[in-house]
């Protein structure tokens, strides 16, 4: 038992797309005012009461979602909450003030996945061990938003405003890396990571180690370029490259395999169109001319950053 679950996040997820679905159906001069109004709300209803609903029941909202998403029906309100002079005021008045509560999030998160597992009372944890992880972003993520509202001095209510206009000019992007992870699984299923690791065998000397963790690593950051999402590539290329080369053959660690493997699809998405909701709306939020200037501005970093996870499974993932 534990008095901070995930699945509280989950709920309070779906309230603020409730929120945002009753905004746009009050918004008459909507131009998709009813189709996005549901969109929304059978997002929201899918987070906040996914839990304790029939599997089938999750399917129909999911098609219902997707069915909204494709045929057009999901467009963003104009809604502004306050004047874009006003806006700069305020961002010159605080400055790089405006960045602190966003630290919280990883610091949050670091702090959490070493020590909130460690706190008890009795036979009750303050977060559940499961999702520990996961569970202190969102920690962090609610205790980044109390700072927001302090330092900005913005009253509780701007939240809800603010942030339903953020999503809705995310639009249908937000479902994106659930649905790419969901057809990783489907991949992985159909028994594609096993037609990888045949290719990957006959192309290269994977005999040797070093050759193993580089086509894992590889095949990670490629795949995540080819599907926009990390978690879609991980299902099909662990299964196919990491387990059978990397861990069975040369006897690797697994934890450290999987752990910069993940970080190695993350270069990936940093490259690629298809992570539409990282790449792409920025674009559209920032207004840029050039559609391609976020991938641009990434690509440096992002093969830095591939180079040295490669270094470092290489040195770790037989060693540790």
């Amino acid at each position: 038992m534990s008095l901070i679950s995930l699945s509280s996040f989950y709920v309070l997820a779906g309230a603020l797309m409730l929120a945002t679905a009753l905004r746009v159906m009050s918004d008459k001069g909507h131009a998709r005012r009813w189709t996005t109004a549901l969109f929304w709300g059978l997002l929201g209803a899918s987070f906040a009461f996914g839990g304790s609903m029939p599997p089938a029941a999750v399917g129909y909202l999911v098609l219902g979602i997707t069915i909204l998403a494709a045929s057009g029906g999901v467009r963003a309100s104009h809604e502004r909450t306050t004047a874009r002079e006003e806006r700069l005021a305020s961002a010159q008045r605080l400055g790089e003030r405006l960045f602190w509560p966003a630290l919280l999030v990883p610091v949050t998160a670091v702090v959490g996945s070493l020590f909130f597992g460690r706190i008890r009372w009795h036979d009750v944890a303050l977060v559940d061990s499961a999702n520990l992880a996961v569970t202190s972003v969102c920690i962090g993520a609610v205790l980044a938003l109390a700072a927001g509202l302090r330092v900005t001095r913005a009253p509780a209510r701007a939240a809800v405003g603010e942030g339903s206009r953020l999503l809705q000019a995310v639009g249908w992007a937000l479902i994106l890396p659930q649905a790419l992870a969901a057809l990783g699984g489907l991949f992985a299923r159909a028994g594609v990571g096993a037609v990888v690791a045949g290719l990957v065998e006959r192309a290269l000397p994977t005999q040797y180690s070093s050759v193993a963790v580089a086509a894992y690593c590889l095949g990670m950051m490629l795949f995540t370029m080819c599907l926009g999402n990390a978690f879609a590539a991980f299902a099909v290329i662990t299964g196919g490259i990491g387990v059978p080369l990397v861990v069975h053959a040369h006897g690797g660690n697994p934890a450290i395999m999987a752990a910069i493997g993940m970080l190695s699809g993350y270069c990936g998405t940093l490259l690629t169109p298809m992570a539409a909701n990282f790449n792409l709306v920025p674009v559209m939020l920032l207004e840029l001319e050039d559609d391609n200037a976020v991938i641009k501005a990434q690509v440096p970093i992002a093969l830095a950053l591939f180079a040295f996870n490669l270094l470092l499974v290489e040195f770790c993932v037989y060693r540790f």
